[in-house]
């Protein structure tokens, strides 16, 4: 009897899942996603596990995520994994992600998906406030992938919008200062060859999506995403499921977007 109900619960989703591709499949897609992966902690105080179980499992969630956009022909991914005021938490959950992150990182360097997709993987942030193995496990993920072009995965670790306005306003400020720059050439474009995002052909995401309910942006690309859709959903990250992607997209497609106009 609990095997028929499974069996039952499992094709409804399939289903319901087909009947939102069918909704979406036509209509604009949008070319840049990005995510606020948000409830990783409060997942795994819901199953009464240790806080680092529920990032392990958000990094599992991680890896379906990029299966769901290669579907869905999303060529930018950002993705916000660890703010810089996510290093006040306690010494042992920061030092558990790290090694999590360690372990994710070195995968990537030989998934056979980036490198058959030719998916170009960036880490934006201060990476110089990581551990030093993890830097040096970055700095060759992104010089592996550093000629793709396919598509664009990006990791906001040790991210923060506000520290990325800042460390561009220094950039632009010493090239003012050695004389490369003038005061009159710097504008909106000029500004934003200095962020942390200026390797991407498109910096702005056309939808934000955040999980676990909460309704905020949290420093996340605060200059990129001017005009961007905001999209809130009451699910801890670890349960994000494909229908809800799809379920995201599907309201992008919905709205009107007039920039302004």
């Amino acid at each position: 009897m609990v095997l028929k109900r499974f069996l039952s619960i499992i094709g409804a989703y399939k289903a319901y899942q087909k009947w939102l591709w069918l909704q979406v499949k036509n209509g604009e897609r949008p070319e840049h996603i990005a995510i606020i992966l948000d409830g990783n902690r409060r997942w795994a105080t819901s199953q009464e596990l240790n806080p680092w179980l529920g990032h392990r499992q958000g990094a599992e969630t991680v890896e379906r995520l990029l299966e769901w956009c290669d579907q869905l022909g999303v060529k930018f991914v950002t993705l916000y994994t660890f703010s810089m005021e996510n290093f006040k938490r306690p010494p042992q959950e920061v030092a558990e992600i790290m090694r999590i992150a360690e372990e994710k990182f070195t995968k990537l360097l030989t998934d056979e998906r980036i490198h058959r997709s030719k998916v170009r993987i960036k880490v934006i942030g201060r990476v110089n406030l990581l551990p030093e193995s993890l830097q040096k496990l970055i700095a060759e993920v992104e010089k592996s992938t550093a000629t793709y072009d396919k598509q664009f995965l990006n990791f906001a670790f040790a991210y923060g919008g506000r520290a990325e306005i800042v460390d561009a306003t220094k950039k632009i400020a010493q090239k003012v200062k050695s004389g490369e720059l003038s005061v009159d050439e710097i504008d909106e474009r000029t500004f934003e060859k200095y962020l942390y995002t200026a390797h991407l052909p498109n910096q702005e995401p056309d939808i934000i999506i955040r999980t676990s309910g909460e309704e905020r942006l949290s420093g996340f690309l605060l200059w990129q995403s001017a005009y961007s859709e905001l999209y809130f959903l009451d699910v801890y990250w670890p349960d994000f499921r494909f229908i809800d992607l799809l379920r995201a997209v599907r309201t992008f497609q919905r709205r009107k977007r007039r920039f302004g106009a």
